[in-house]
């Protein structure tokens, strides 16, 4: 039983993390909006003490904030703060790209290619969830080829901070830019042109630096 309990409390707190995490993304729980553990814990069946761990977690990594004794509340999205994340998890696919493109299988270029296929599809069906999941799923590819552990929990830290962004803004009808630049990094993965590829996924992000830029709801 003593090797059980940890994982049972990991467990819970990273199903707790996750839900809350989502539910910010998705605007479930807008910004703005005052959360309390205890009316989480009871909508999620946990108990208050992994949310708290989910609070704290979500707190360190800017989705929400929080004044002791006070409140826990979700963050505005402020185009600064995705901007500077877009410009580390940017970095860190380039970084993976570089080291990923000379590692890759066919089955793992089959898996991109199905995710770009679902991605478009998502995309015309105006689906904006399974389009974000599908785009992660193409480049996540890349990140677990690389085998850069540094490098996907930066990923995994400051994505759901761009992600919120982009759901409003492809929720509001924004256009999704994404789809082409896909095929052309999966074109150059295939042929092992590591530097178009490392290019392409600069550009795909260069792509998001401007989405934040043509924000109207601009929170800077």
């Amino acid at each position: 039983m003593e090797a059980i309990r940890p994982v049972g409390r990991t467990l819970l707190r990273d199903r707790a993390y996750e839900a809350i995490r989502d539910a910010i993304v998705a605007g479930e729980i807008e910004p703005g909006a005052v959360v309390r553990d205890a009316d989480l814990a009871e909508r999620l069946g946990l108990s208050r003490a992994p949310v708290r761990e989910a609070f704290s977690r979500l707190v360190d990594e800017g989705l929400l904030e929080s004044k002791p004794q006070s409140f826990t509340r979700v963050t505005p999205v402020v185009a600064a703060d995705v901007r500077d994340a877009a410009a580390v998890v940017g970095a860190m696919h380039e970084l993976v790209t570089r080291v990923a493109v000379p590692r890759l299988t066919a089955a793992d270029l089959d898996v991109m290619r199905a995710a770009n296929d679902r991605f478009a599809a998502a995309v015309t069906a105006g689906e904006v969830d399974l389009a974000l999941r599908a785009d992660d799923e193409v480049h996540d590819v890349l990140v677990r080829v690389s085998g850069n552990r540094a490098a996907a929990a930066t990923v995994a830290r400051y994505t759901p901070l761009i992600r919120r962004l982009e759901r409003r803004r492809f929720g509001e009808g924004g256009n999704c830019r994404s789809a082409g630049l896909h095929e052309r990094l999966i074109a150059a993965c295939a042929s092992g042109d590591t530097a178009t590829a490392v290019d392409v996924t600069a550009e795909i992000w260069r792509s998001l630096a401007d989405l934040v830029d043509e924000d109207p709801a601009d929170d800077d």
